[in-house]
């Protein structure tokens, strides 16, 4: 009975986990096409390399709308049915992306008129990125056993990763033996076009999975929730009390449901845990590596190399977190993570000082980039979506998925700005950051191994009925 059960989480979370695979692949994609791009904007219609930046960086925008209303969606819809839309909103991006004359509107000049259209559908895009960034990890969090709930939620960062990988070997087997010219022209395309296989995939699979039994308890489909639950545990009298749990959580009289219902101080953790996660630097070390080895000293084709080596140490130290993090729990693993992303960062910062270039710094940045793997790129979504609240989770989430975009996307614009003024500084930047990412989840944010999401509510409890005494 216990490997069926076994045998069914696993399944519908490697399902739930496409759309991690999305999101990398959605995000990297961009990759094999910025060339042509590149070649087309500048030099086909004479526009500045800021446009350029803004057309490669435009799915960005659509990721913090897909955060901000992906609480309105999975609270309205489900969460089964707002991954189905995100399923659609990466099928209608591929195709709209790789042919935006299928679906242009011929407003004005034709060429900018082209221009807008691909942009709308990277926005749109993006937008899936969003939703599923926040619902993914929300419905895992929600279906998963407790005792391994934290390794099933980190498969899905494992999913992001392993989606960016795979885009990458697309990209290279597609563009592999083809002139410049040809990629300029059609190869691009059929870079976005292969996107459709992933999403069609997902959104087929999705059919098949149950609503998760939080969502249905709060609908009061409570026989459903307990057969989902019965189907996730290894025990019927186990998933009756767990039912209860959930009853009780979602019916007490002490919070409204309303976003500070449970106090102020949750919401802080979450929306701090984004923007840490973020501004840590990571982005800048996936997107901008083979130019941070280039301006280091290292030729066009040996940066490529030193960036699959990362891309390897990624994978790596990913099942390293997946392995440990329901048996070490999870703070340890982010100040582990946090003094390592630190030494790492600094390490390269004094070498940026000394103006030393060689081993020494890939070695800091794939030191910076494992205790990063290893930690807060798959635990900080493992407690997004263990920290909140029943009530208020689905709203609280998109806040503080949004708040990772918007963070995402300012640490990643003003890299460049930064490197020009000092890189020394700009690494050291960084570097403080992870010390104060450590001294946060030291002081504030709770231990979740091993408890249910109810129980992780009793953290929060007592600001619940402080605020509550304070309100009468």
């Amino acid at each position: 009975m216990k490997n069926k059960n076994n045998f069914y989480i696993v399944s519908i979370t490697l399902i739930a986990t496409l759309g991690g695979l999305l999101f990398g692949y959605d995000t990297a994609v961009i990759s094999g096409a910025e060339q042509a791009l590149q070649t087309y904007l500048t030099d086909s219609l004479g526009l500045s390399s800021l446009v350029h930046g803004l057309t490669v960086s435009s799915a960005l925008i659509g990721c913090i709308i897909g955060g901000l209303i992906s609480g309105f969606l999975s609270n309205n819809l489900g969460r089964k049915n707002a991954l189905i839309v995100a399923a659609v909103l990466f099928l209608v991006s591929a195709l709209g992306s790789a042919y935006p004359e299928v679906f242009f509107f011929n407003v004005g000049d034709p060429t900018i008129g082209l221009l807008n259209m691909f942009i709308f559908y990277r926005i749109i895009g993006g937008i899936g990125v969003g939703l599923a960034s926040a619902i993914s990890p929300t419905y895992i969090g929600e279906t998963a056993p407790a005792q391994i709930r934290g390794k099933l939620v980190t498969w899905y960062q494992f999913a992001v990763i392993f989606g960016m990988l795979v885009v990458y070997f697309v990209n290279w087997g597609i563009a592999n033996g083809q002139t410049s010219e040809w990629i300029n022209d059609v190869g691009w395309r059929y870079m976005f076009a292969s996107e459709t296989i992933p999403a069609l995939l997902f959104l087929v699979l999705l059919f098949f999975v149950p609503e998760t039994p939080r969502y249905l308890v709060s609908k009061n489909k409570g026989d459903e929730a307990l057969n989902v639950l019965e189907k996730v545990n290894s025990s019927k009298e186990k998933a009756k009390g767990i039912l209860k749990d959930i009853h009780e959580s979602l019916n007490t009289n002490k919070t409204s449901g309303k976003l500070f219902s449970y106090g102020k101080l949750v919401i802080v953790v979450g929306v701090l845990l984004s923007i840490f996660q973020q501004f840590v630097g990571i982005n800048v070390a996936l997107y901008y590596a083979p130019r941070i080895f280039e301006s280091m000293g290292a030729g066009q084709s040996a940066s490529m190399v030193q960036t699959v080596v990362m891309g390897i140490v990624n994978v790596v130290f990913t099942i390293i977190a997946i392995q440990t993090v329901d048996k070490w729990g999870r703070k340890p693993l982010l100040m582990i993570g946090s003094i390592g992303m630190a030494v790492g960062m600094f390490g390269v910062a004094m070498l940026a000082f000394l103006d030393i270039i060689g081993i020494g710094t890939l070695l800091f940045i794939i030191l910076y980039t494992a205790s990063f793997m290893m930690s807060w790129g798959p635990i900080c979504w493992v407690l997004l979506s263990e920290i909140f609240p029943n009530k208020i989770r689905g709203q609280a989430m998109a806040i503080a998925v949004a708040a990772q975009w918007a963070a995402n996307f300012f640490i990643s614009s003003t890299y460049p700005s930064m490197m020009e003024f000092s890189g020394g500084l700009t690494y050291g930047f960084y570097g403080l950051m992870s010390i104060l990412s450590a001294i946060f989840v030291w002081k504030l944010v709770p231990e979740t191994k091993g408890k249910t999401l109810e129980q992780l509510e009793e953290i929060w409890k007592p600001k619940t009925e402080e605020v509550t005494k304070i309100a009468k």
